[in-house]
């Protein structure tokens, strides 16, 4: 039976979608990263399934229990704690395995706090590189960050609400005050903002007003590639059979 791989909300809970609902009423069971929120997920859409942990500290362990249910010809769902699963997220080596084993892997897709920072960002998307979670250590961060300046496309960085100060302050530090920068902040919920500048007004609104909110960051590349320039319309000098 197939595994589903279901997108959930990442902040406001109107934003799961009708075949999610239907995807997790229909499974003979669901996965999820944290027993609390998978209940209260549930609990909210008045569903009763068995439950099944999959987190960062059992993910070889849970996977293969959850493929020997599949291989039982049950069916399975996995969804994160928020938005659409496997970015920075446990799962990988469930999927792959499910790979393996010929188990159908469907996706259900969703919310998502990527596409949502990028969609109002205002940033060239046509290409941009997602760093994900950078190191904790201090020092293997900041290397980190030195290496994102020979990106020449947006870099996407993730990080928990606690060390948004930090990440700043290292980016600063290692790349320029002056890299303009969109944060975006408690994306879908109530205090939902999108700040927009220069890194170092970012770091003085974020000092005042915004210490520890989930978030995604948006570095722009200090030197991007230049905009093909549109065709100019041609038009005839008086005199001349030229044009300009």
């Amino acid at each position: 039976m197939p595994l589903f791989i279901v997108a959930v909300p990442i902040g406001h809970p109107d934003d799961i979608t009708l075949r999610a609902i239907k995807t997790l009423q229909k499974v003979d069971f669901v996965v999820c990263e944290e027993a609390k929120v998978g209940r209260r997920l549930l609990k909210q859409l008045d569903i009763e399934k068995p439950l099944y942990l999959l987190n960062e500290h059992d993910e070889e362990e849970s996977s293969d229990e959850i493929i020997q249910l599949l291989h039982k010809n049950q069916s399975g769902a996995y969804f994160s704690d928020a938005g659409t699963p496997l970015f920075a997220d446990p799962g990988t080596y469930l999927v792959n395995h499910c790979h393996q084993f010929g188990i159908q892997v469907i996706p259900v897709p969703g919310a998502s706090s990527l596409t949502a920072a990028l969609s109002v960002a205002g940033v060239n998307t046509r290409q941009f590189y997602y760093a994900g979670f950078l190191p904790r250590v201090p020092a293997e961060r900041r290397n980190a960050i030195r290496k994102l300046r020979h990106f020449e496309c947006p870099v996407i960085i993730y990080d928990t609400p606690y060390r948004l100060r930090a990440l700043l302050d290292d980016i600063k530090t290692e790349l320029s005050a002056k890299t303009k920068t969109v944060l975006a902040l408690s994306l879908t919920q109530a205090g939902e903002r999108i700040l927009t500048g220069t890194l170092a007004d970012i770091i003085v609104d974020v000092n005042a007003n915004y210490s520890k909110r989930e978030f995604v960051l948006i570095i722009e590349p200090s030197s991007p590639h230049k905009p093909a320039r549109q065709m100019q319309k041609k038009t005839r000098r008086k005199n001349t059979g030229k044009y300009n």
